[in-house]
């Protein structure tokens, strides 16, 4: 697998392999930080999450166009804009989701897999008759572009920086929200024991509604981040959510910690065998050395102790 090439080679190819790793590291934790949300506090499983991220890229395809067309002089920071729009789109949608659809399927996770894929393919639907089967891509501002030369060999590419810093602030954000807030201490109450949680005057549909909408908010921003550094289709949703799945699972649910090596983890033997052998061996190489250390921790790499 390493025939023909150099050591300093090697080097940098394992460099930028790990960069390119480190920004689809950066996508897997948005993603998989909102599906940890609701599938490990909540318990639903939630096949439409790729077009969760799919609305967020497409709000930010269109307050791109919308810079472009009227507010040309501040198109350099449309894409902040964006990224508080794609949450609002994105969580807005989920609150409506929650309340038509996810509440009356509670305790029936086979029943909501099978609800939230068929929302999926209604989603897809829409996209494609609104924005066409054609994927779409956003232009960056100037400053976005470009990169970082680290040595002779190795560049750091602008827009894979921003991803990451944007990374690093939604999570220690979910980390406040979660373990530092009022609000976070609900959710944990009704996760741990929602009669109880309900007797001292918790209410556990707004806990619910809210936490849902929070992790499709969570989505819609990693479809920011995905609009950085790909193009955006009515399908490019389900690319990832296989990886989101695997995240969560081998991290352990409902753990920040667990979610975030597992993303690294899993980024990092994705991008790097890449380079070496086709895209479909390499996950399943992956998927492979998941199994195998599902089979001996099944439990996934982190777990919460809660009382049953």
């Amino acid at each position: 697998m390493f025939d023909g090439y150099s050591g300093s080679e090697l080097m940098a190819i394992f460099a930028m392999q790990g960069f390119a790793g480190l920004i689809l590291f950066s996508v897997l934790v948005l993603m998989a930080l909102g599906l940890a949300i609701i599938f490990g506090q909540m318990g639903v499983i939630n096949m439409a999450h790729g077009e969760f991220m799919i609305l967020g890229a497409y709000v930010t395809y269109l307050t791109s166009l919308f810079f472009e067309a009227y507010l040309p002089g501040l198109s350099s920071i449309y894409f902040f804009v964006a990224i508080v729009l794609a949450f609002i789109a994105a969580a807005s949608l989920g609150a409506f989701v929650e309340w038509a659809l996810i509440r009356r399927l509670y305790k029936r996770p086979l029943d909501t897999l099978l609800a939230t894929w068929g929302l999926s393919l209604i989603l897809q639907q829409t996209y494609r008759s609104v924005f066409g089967a054609r994927e779409k891509g956003v232009s960056l501002p100037d400053w976005m572009m470009g990169s970082i030369p680290v040595t002779d060999l190795v560049e750091i590419p602008i827009n894979g920086i921003i991803v990451m810093g944007l990374t690093l602030v939604i999570t220690f954000s979910v980390y406040f929200i979660m373990q530092r807030s009022q609000w976070g201490a609900k959710v944990r109450a009704v996760v741990q024991n929602r009669p109880m949680a309900a007797a001292v005057g918790i209410n556990t549909s707004i806990v619910d509604r809210m936490t849902f909408a929070l992790g499709c908010g969570i989505a819609g921003v990693a479809g920011s981040a995905f609009t950085m550094i790909g193009s955006t289709g009515p399908t490019s949703g389900q690319l990832y959510i296989v990886d989101t799945f695997m995240v969560v699972v081998f991290g352990g649910a409902a753990n920040l910690m667990g979610t975030i090596a597992s993303a690294f983890t899993i980024s990092q033997a994705q991008t790097i065998l890449e380079f070496f052998m086709s895209g479909s061996i390499a996950k399943v190489l992956t998927l492979g050395m998941i199994v195998g250390i599902l089979m001996i921790r099944p439990q996934g790499l982190f777990t919460l102790k809660i009382r049953r």
